[in-house]
C-alpha cells in the first residue's frame, strides 16, 4: 500500500487545528461570558446592598447599564445575584448583618406568635439571610377571606396599610393578593394574605421561582437558636 505523503497529511492537519481552535474560541468566550456575569452580580448586589436601586431587576438593568454589559448572556439570574449579596453581607457586614437577621427574626417569630391561627409562614430576605433593617420581614399568611385577617388587626388595634401584590403560580397564572403592612417598633411587617388552598401551593419566589414554603414557628425558633 502506498504510503501517505506529507501533503496528502496536510489538509486533515489543518482541518485538526481548526477545530481545536474552534473549540478553544468557544471554550473562551464561554469564560468571559462567565467573568461578565460575575462581575455584574457583584455590582447588583453592591447596588442592593447601598441601596443604589430596590428590587433585583432594577439593580440588574442598572448594574448592566453602568457596565456597559448590553448581552444579555452575560446577565446573572436572580439567584446568582443573591448569593453575591450574601457573601458581600458576610464578607463586610458580618456582625452588623448577624445583629440585624437576630433582631429581624425575633420580631417575625413575635408576629407569627400573634397570627399563629393563620398558620404564618416566614419568607423572603429576612429568612435568606440577605435582609436590610428596612426591608423588614414577610410573613405568609393563610386565611378564609382577607377579612378575617383585618378584623385581628382591628380586634388588636394594628394600624396598618394595604397594597396588592402580584404573584406568579406554578402554572403560570398570576393572582393579585392583598399586602397588609405596619410597622413593630421600627420594623416593617408585611402580611402576604393567601387563600387556605394555596398552603399547599404557594407563589413562586421571586428569586428562585420555585414555590416559596418558608418556615414555620418552629424551625424559626431554631434558626434563632443557631444564630445566638
Amino acid at each position: 500500500m502506498p504510503r501517505r505523503t506529507g501533503q496528502n497529511l496536510a489538509p486533515r492537519n489543518r482541518t485538526r487545528r481548526a477545530r481545536q481552535d474552534k473549540g478553544t474560541g468557544t471554550a473562551g468566550a464561554r469564560g468571559w461570558r462567565g467573568a461578565e456575569r460575575n462581575r455584574l452580580a457583584y455590582e447588583s448586589a453592591r447596588m442592593l446592598a447601598e441601596q443604589e436601586a430596590f428590587g433585583i431587576d432594577r439593580a440588574r438593568r442598572k448594574a448592566a447599564a453602568r457596565l456597559g454589559i448590553g448581552d444579555k448572556r452575560c446577565w446573572p439570574d436572580n439567584e446568582e445575584i443573591q448569593q453575591a449579596l450574601l457573601q458581600q453581607r458576610r464578607l463586610f457586614q458580618a456582625q452588623a448583618q448577624q445583629e440585624t437577621l437576630s433582631d429581624l427574626r425575633r420580631q417575625a417569630l413575635s408576629a407569627m406568635r400573634t397570627f399563629a391561627r393563620f398558620t404564618p409562614r416566614l419568607v423572603g430576605a429576612a429568612l435568606d439571610g440577605t435582609a436590610a433593617r428596612e426591608q423588614g420581614i414577610d410573613l405568609l399568611l393563610f386565611a378564609e377571606t382577607p377579612e378575617d385577617v383585618v378584623l385581628d388587626l382591628l380586634e388588636r388595634g394594628i394600624p396598618w396599610q394595604q397594597t396588592d401584590g402580584q404573584f406568579r403560580y406554578a402554572d403560570g397564572n398570576v393572582r393579585a393578593h392583598p399586602v397588609l403592612a405596619f410597622v413593630a417598633g421600627d420594623i416593617p411587617v408585611h402580611l402576604i394574605v393567601l387563600p387556605g388552598q394555596a398552603l399547599r401551593n404557594p407563589p413562586l419566589s421571586p428569586v428562585s421561582e420555585r414555590p416559596e414554603r418558608g418556615i414555620g414557628e418552629g424551625e424559626l425558633v431554631r434558626l434563632i437558636e443557631d444564630d445566638a
